[in-house]
């Protein structure tokens, strides 16, 4: 049960993709409500990651027409070969 209250009752609410708990009743209510887990977007979304792998296959497949973001794609690959290097 790791750090869960004993045969305490919880609330299970889903917002943004996200699915949290949180107490029911009192004493415990006023503890926040905690991230149980999501679809894989959101969790992608709360670790701060900038894409998921369908948005990097979208900008891959735009890349393949449009001359202006497959040079800026050819950049950035540059520099994170550049910051690769040096770590």
């Amino acid at each position: 049960m790791g750090n869960l209250k004993p045969n305490e009752p919880l609330i299970y609410e889903r917002v943004d993709g996200l699915v949290y708990a949180r107490y029911r009743d009192p004493p415990h209510n006023t503890i926040p409500r905690w991230v149980i887990g999501g679809d894989a977007d959101a969790m992608n979304r709360l670790q701060g990651d900038l894409f998921n792998w369908s948005d990097w296959q979208d900008l891959m497949n735009l890349a393949t027409t449009n001359p202006t973001l497959r040079k800026q794609l050819s950049k950035l690959k540059d520099l994170y070969l550049i910051i690769k290097e040096d770590e």
